[in-house]
């Protein structure tokens, strides 16, 4: 059985309204990855062949391994300028947020949004959903939020419009968020929506190629730098982060999204069941954690690092310095958490 079976009220809710909704505006969460990417633009491609108005805002820019999507070149992507415009969501009557939990990860758009009078709706998998919209559908058992969505079309009046473009949006973001099923991949639903997408014949392996070797040289020499210079093994704990200063990034002339999954590396050494990883941005530190089995990292990051996510992949942030970030993620290892990961069985 579908898991939206459970939100049968705020489905037909959801569904009636967006029926009656003419101008559509879909966002997703700043700094996006390919859930966000993919969600976003498989309902898109879904709505857009209602003759409804269509819009994906993208708060930031996106990875250029995503480029290619169906509706990729349709989105409003923003910018240090136009994240001020004050007309951002003028003229919607619907305002549809994928894969975000927290009215702050619409990021410096949040005032315009919180301004706008548009009905607001939300379509996610985090846990831990602030209340910022009208309606919600949001469940952890999704692998991702392109599973959700897919349910959603599913299971509305937009089932009919299913197509290649779609599915091959939504797979994308599967693809992406479980890690080519690695992680969050073990709910039996996720295998009935990946085996309905597959029904359409879709180019998986051309999908991967596209996503995951399809990266610059200057990538790959940045990826072989900071395995070599900038890993840190901890085997007693069985944990390994990798920590990039904006000196490394400046020097493989670091595109957007060239970072990506660098916080899987350590996971591949034997042993390793707790992985981190610190990215000395402009103003701020970026983190990034993964876990094996029920290490739960989203814990540990809305603990100490202002973040969260799920159980085995998580996020965060922090404005002290990189050396006092890595010396603190040390202590917590060894301190707070040793006796757990010292004896923790996967």
């Amino acid at each position: 059985m579908p898991i939206i079976s459970a939100f049968e009220k705020e489905l037909a809710i959801f569904s009636d309204r967006l029926k009656l909704s003419e101008n559509i505006v879909i966002i997703h969460h700043y700094n996006p990855d390919g859930d966000a990417v993919g969600s976003s633009l498989g309902l898109y491609n879904a709505l857009k062949q209602t003759g409804k108005k269509v819009t994906v805002i993208s708060p930031t820019i996106f990875p250029d391994n995503l480029k290619w999507l169906p509706g990729a070149k349709d989105m409003r992507v923003l910018g240090k300028k136009t994240q001020s415009d004050e007309t951002i969501f003028d003229g919607a009557d619907m305002i549809i947020c994928v894969d975000l939990n927290a009215r702050k990860r619409v990021g410096n758009v949040q005032p315009q949004f919180e301004k706008a009078t548009a009905y607001k709706a939300l379509l996610d998998h985090h846990p831990f959903v602030e209340k910022f919209t009208d309606i919600a559908i949001a469940d952890t058992q999704y692998s991702s939020a392109c599973e959700l969505v897919f349910e959603f079309i599913e299971n509305t009046f937009l089932n009919q419009y299913f197509n290649m473009d779609v599915v091959t949006c939504l797979y994308t973001g599967i693809l992406t968020d479980t890690g080519s099923f690695e992680y969050n991949s073990s709910n039996p639903n996720l295998f009935r929506v990946v085996g309905k997408i597959m029904e359409y014949g879709i180019e998986k392996n051309k999908i991967y190629n596209r996503l995951f070797n399809a990266w610059s040289e200057n990538r790959i020499r940045f990826m072989g730098y900071v395995t070599y210079n900038r890993m840190v093994v901890m085997q007693e704990y069985k944990t390994a982060y990798i920590y990039i200063t904006a000196k490394d990034r400046h020097q493989f002339h670091e595109q957007f999204g060239d970072t990506e999954n660098f916080v899987n590396i350590p996971m591949q050494i034997d042993g390793i069941v707790f992985t981190a990883i610190f990215i000395e941005r402009d103003n701020f530190i970026k983190a990034s954690f993964r876990s094996k089995g029920t290490f739960d990292v989203n814990s540990f990051s809305s603990k100490y690092f202002n973040g969260g996510g799920h159980v085995n992949a998580s996020g965060g942030e922090s404005y002290d310095s990189l050396e006092t970030v890595c010396k603190k993620f040390e202590e917590l290892v060894k301190g707070e958490y040793a006796e757990e990961l010292k004896n923790y069985i996967y």
